[in-house]
């Protein structure tokens, strides 16, 4: 994958690039929005451990046909408050933090997911040869 990052725009505001493109021939995989919640029905308080979770759950999703965080092209990302905002970006980075190409990434703010608890969902877009 190639991180796509035209000098001709502003500069992302993160860790992230503008555009990732994807060889053709490779195996994309899609994971849902993953939320905040352990497998024991726990839900951590802070949006920062409900990231984590969240990005936990995405990496046993790619273990399951052989990718890694380095395969993610991109992140999509859903806070319920812009306070959560460095909670998630802190838990993204350490989830990345080997990462050489960082991949494209939009975050949001929305209204409230399915449960008022829930302060993070994240999902995730990996490519492999």
């Amino acid at each position: 994958m190639k991180a796509l990052v035209p000098e001709t725009i502003r500069p992302p505001f993160a860790r992230y690039a503008h555009g990732v493109e994807i060889p053709a021939g490779w195996r994309l995989v899609q994971t849902s929005g993953q939320l905040g919640v352990r497998a024991d029905d726990s839900i951590p308080e802070d949006a920062y451990s409900q990231a984590v979770i969240c990005f936990e759950s995405i990496a046993k999703i790619l273990r399951e046909c052989g990718m890694t965080c380095h395969d993610v092209a991109h992140v999509s990302a859903y806070v319920t408050d812009r306070v959560h905002m460095a909670g998630y970006m802190r838990a993204r980075d350490e989830f990345m933090k080997d990462v050489v190409r960082p991949p494209a990434s939009t975050l949001l703010i929305v209204s409230g997911f399915t449960r008022p608890e829930f302060k993070v969902e994240v999902e995730a877009l990996a490519a492999a040869p």
